[in-house]
């Protein structure tokens, strides 16, 4: 046996079997792209056999999916799910949902919190305004991504390539007459969300509401979610929005500190 071969065996025979797969997700939760094989076996040293066949199973019951370009993987939305589901589970969602109270407490209107997945923004978990006008977009809702305070915080936090990519992969349509169409338009405001750290919608999703929103990151700086408020015009004009930012700011890293202690 060659030296590459039984360093392989001695790898494969370290790491328990039932380790495996949680050590390459967990490499592929330390990315912001898509990963192959070989990148997400870099830390783990399994057998490159081993990883393909691990990776391919993985794909197979809907853990991973591949990238555009065939060669890497992203998670798949079981995987999504599941993740989504052990957050839910612990102690961190009371966390988190004690921080959207006391905001909204504070700004005195509905507050969200929002995940990106592949039908849209999904509203994860929300405090609703105690005013008996509302808008209401229930959690478990998802919204387009580039019409939206919150998709279009999450959009802004992508690399200029990525944003690039993603943006030209949309469908942009109109739900009102505000609604950004143009994709040089959307970039144009992107660049300038990431320049000043939140978004609005000036009517661009509903007729009648308007938002802000703001990213809630972990302790790395990388985007997590979308933390946002929104109101009907009349009672919440876009300038009283802005007046709400650095409450949701502030909020922000109170949710950072809960949920990556």
């Amino acid at each position: 046996m060659s030296a590459s071969g039984t360093q392989q065996t001695d790898a494969d025979a370290r790491i328990p079997t039932n380790m495996r797969t949680l050590l390459l997700l967990e490499a592929l939760g330390h990315s912001d792209k898509a990963m192959t094989p070989t990148e997400m076996n870099a830390s783990v040293g399994l057998p490159k056999q081993t990883v393909h066949r691990l990776c391919t199973t993985l794909e197979a019951e809907g853990f991973l999916v591949r990238d555009g370009d065939g060669k890497g993987y992203r998670a798949a939305r079981r995987t999504r799910l599941m993740s989504a589901g052990l957050l839910h589970a612990s102690w961190a969602n009371i966390a988190r949902h004690q921080v959207l109270s006391e905001i909204a407490k504070t700004v005195g209107e509905t507050v969200n919190y929002v995940v990106p997945e592949e039908a849209g923004m999904r509203y994860l978990d929300r405090v609703d305004t105690d005013w008996s006008f509302r808008i209401q977009l229930p959690v478990g809702t998802n919204v387009p991504f580039h019409c939206t305070a919150s998709g279009k915080v999450f959009m802004a936090s992508l690399t200029p390539k990525a944003r690039v990519a993603f943006v030209t992969a949309l469908t942009l349509s109109g739900h009102t007459r505000k609604t950004h169409v143009s994709a040089e338009a959307l970039m144009s405001e992107l660049k300038q969300i990431a320049k000043q750290g939140y978004a609005e919608d000036d009517e661009e999703f509903l007729d009648d509401m308007v938002a802000v929103a703001v990213p809630i990151r972990d302790l790395t700086g990388r985007y997590v979610a979308s933390l946002a408020v929104h109101g009907p015009t009349q009672r919440m004009s876009l300038s009283h929005a802005r007046n709400m930012l650095p409450v949701l700011q502030s909020g922000a890293e109170k949710l950072r500190d809960a949920l990556f202690v």
